[in-house]
């Protein structure tokens, strides 16, 4: 766990705001884009999060890569599509290192 580049990760509105909404996908995205896939599964396609975000495709991919690159998620290939998920094992770990060293 890198922490400096999980910090800088979380140090961009859009980038937490991307961790809120996959954290509880089901509330704030319409079903998975393929058929047979799941958020529990899978995750959230990078397609939808374009939309919510209301922001540049290349913007959406940037972030998504700094999350994917700190640990924060994780991400499946399906196809055309890729999905992407929180590590939540990641978080955990954040979640204590914070309570045990800051």
């Amino acid at each position: 766990m890198d922490i400096i580049e999980i910090f800088k990760a979380l140090s961009n509105e859009k980038r937490l705001q991307i961790l809120k909404w996959l954290k509880e996908p089901e509330n704030y995205f319409t079903l998975p884009i393929s058929e047979g896939v799941s958020f529990e599964k899978e995750g959230v396609c990078v397609s939808q999060l374009h939309q919510k975000l209301n922001v540049t495709q290349s913007t959406v991919s940037q972030y998504l890569t700094m999350l994917h690159r700190a640990g924060l998620l994780e991400a499946t290939r399906k196809g055309k599509w890729t999905y992407y998920k929180r590590n939540e094992e990641v978080i955990k770990e954040i979640s204590n290192y914070i309570a045990k060293e800051i």
